[in-house]
């Protein structure tokens, strides 16, 4: 039972969700995507909005197997990426503002107002 000082307000709450997939095993984020937003609406995947009307599912999958390659060191010479070698995407699906980032992390949280449909 909250407390009298907790807001029970979900429009109040800053909830964030996390899931994971495997950038070094060739384990692609867009079926994590469509399977964690599935579970956090309480749909059947097939009942979702095609994840491709938000950001090319084929294309998102192999940014981040392409990604996996640069991670801390440069292709090229074997030096230190200059960045730190974590990239990241971030779109909105479903209602909600995703994040993908190459180390395998995906953070799914409710859309801001104003949120893009990829940035």
């Amino acid at each position: 039972m909250p407390s009298s000082d907790e807001s029970t307000d979900p429009a109040e709450s800053d909830a964030s969700y996390v899931t994971t997939f495997d950038p070094h095993a060739g384990d692609g984020p867009s079926e994590r995507i469509i399977d964690a937003v599935a579970a956090l609406t309480n749909a059947d995947p097939l009942e979702l909005t095609p994840l491709y009307e938000a950001v090319d599912p084929d294309a998102l999958d192999a940014l981040f197997v392409h990604s996996r390659g640069r991670s801390g060191l440069s292709a090229a010479s074997g030096d230190p990426d200059v960045d730190g070698g974590i990239d990241e995407l971030w779109f909105t699906y479903e209602g909600f503002d995703v994040g993908v980032h190459s180390d395998g992390e995906i953070l799914i949280q409710e859309a801001t107002q104003g949120s893009s449909a990829s940035t």
